[in-house]
């Protein structure tokens, strides 16, 4: 029975990431490494040639049972005790000499920690590519609407104009940023892992020893770089300077750029849902069959895009913070921390992927309604510019009197209903220093847009 077909988490279900950190796909990349490990001990002369390539035929044409191999993973708590014996059953009906082979002086941690590597770089890699997609789409529509007036909120009310095509702008820097993170751990952070039992490489180094190879007079630390060398030559992974069983740093860093993206993409999606409040309607997600719908109420439409890529955001700092804690690893290994990671980091790659996937969709097909943008910005009478008055004010008038008369001013426009520009120009003080079609001038929200207009340019053309 097939417990999670993502029936509630609808970010991720049915998008690439499920099928790239899936089981079966956990399964097919410890192969990988069981793989590439004989193959790089057979170029080092640590097991025979011909064993590599009877393990190589024999794994390429039999599927592994992956439900068997979780439950008889309660025996050892791990599921690389159970899939190294089915590895070997496979290659002993081939051949039982090169059976011996499989898994040559390795330990559980050196496979699933590396197969999980293989996985972090595949994802991560899909998750980039749906990032970047996003990140165009949204430079067309920031483009777009580089002049287009919106009002600026600060604690969820109008402070200064600024334009729509900055407020994209600083969704494609958060989105840019989380890319940068995301590749430097995909092309620079995913090490292999080869320790042996306890971190000591001793194992590897003694099979090392008495294969009478070239590694046999070797030393310890020659045949620890030569063999991790050749591994990570074999799956186009990097290196680590030593064994990280309990030194979890590859595992945080992922999880840092997995949770920094979510943030990215959560903090576009919270401002397309504020901006598409029924009040506000300023942009309106891509339309489809049946999207948005409401079970009750025929009338709705729902921001569901973004409302799925927020419910991811929230989720997967707290999944990720497990990975944190499981690096407090005592000893060599350690009886739980170890374990802990491996569903929460599933998790945070589905959750992120799902997400990366429905903003590049979302990014692409959201619309502006510039109209219901003007009269937004129309709703303060000119109030959001009066920082641009106080600024002129107070060298002519003092700050106190200045912030006086222009709070004044405010209050008896918001209560009349008049725009700050006519009871301005009714104010003796701010008449002597200012004409009235110079009041009227200065309070228009265009023309106090500062940097807003460049912003895109200057976010999307940085190297």
């Amino acid at each position: 029975m097939v417990v999670d077909r993502g029936l509630l988490a609808p970010v991720r279900a049915g998008v690439p990431i499920e099928t790239l950190v899936s089981d079966d796909a956990w399964i097919e990349a410890m192969v990988e490494v069981e793989l590439a490990l004989a193959r790089a001990q057979a170029r080092l002369g640590i097991i025979p040639a011909s064993a590599a390539e009877q393990i190589t035929v024999a794994l390429g044409t039999r599927r592994l049972d992956t439900r068997a191999i979780a439950e008889a993973a309660r025996g050892a708590a791990n599921p690389v005790v159970a899939f190294v014996q089915q590895l070997q059953r496979v290659v002993t009906e081939i051949d039982p000499v090169s059976a011996g082979y499989v898994h040559w002086g390795s330990t559980s941690q050196d496979i699933l920690d590396t197969a999980t590597m293989l996985i972090a770089r595949r994802a991560l890699s899909t998750i980039l590519t749906d990032v970047e997609t996003a990140v165009e789409a949204l430079a067309r529509l920031g483009r777009a609407h580089r002049d287009t007036p919106i009002a600026a909120r600060t604690l969820g009310m109008h402070a200064v104009p600024t334009t729509f095509g900055a407020r994209v702008a600083n969704w494609a820097l958060g989105l840019r940023d989380a890319a940068d993170r995301l590749r430097r751990v995909r092309d620079h952070g995913l090490p292999v892992q080869l320790g042996g039992a306890a971190g000591t490489f001793a194992s590897y180094i003694e099979c090392a020893r008495g294969s009478g190879g070239e590694l046999a007079g070797a030393s310890a630390t020659e045949i620890y770089t030569r063999l991790t060398d050749e591994f990570a030559t074999e799956l186009a992974l990097p290196t680590s300077v030593a064994p990280w069983h309990s030194v979890r740093t590859p595992l945080a860093d992922l999880a840092a750029a997995l949770v920094t993206t979510s943030g990215a993409l959560g903090k576009f999606a919270v401002d397309v849902i504020s901006q598409a409040r029924t009040e506000v309607m300023e942009v309106y997600e891509p339309a489809g069959a049946g999207r948005g719908e409401s079970s009750a109420m025929p009338q709705k439409r729902n921001p569901v895009l973004a409302t799925m890529i927020r419910s991811a955001a929230l989720q997967t700092p707290a999944l990720a913070s497990t990975i944190y804690i499981a690096m407090l690893a005592e000893d060599e290994r350690s009886p739980g921390a170890w374990h802990a990671e491996w569903q929460p980091l599933r998790e945070c790659l589905l959750l992120v992927g799902g997400s990366a996937h429905t903003a590049a969709e979302l990014a692409d097909g959201l619309r502006a309604d510039t109209d219901r943008m003007s009269r937004t910005l129309a709703l303060s009478h000119g109030q959001l510019v009066s920082e641009r008055l106080s600024i002129l004010l107070t060298p002519l008038l003092g700050r106190v009197q200045a912030k006086a008369v222009l709070q004044a001013a405010a209050f008896e426009a918001e209560e009349k209903g008049r725009s700050l520009a006519d009871v301005l120009a009714e104010n003796v003080a701010v008449r002597e220093h200012l004409e009235v079609a110079e009041i009227h001038e200065l309070l228009r929200p265009e023309n106090y847009l500062g940097l807003a207009p460049d912003l895109i340019d200057l976010v999307l053309d940085r190297t």
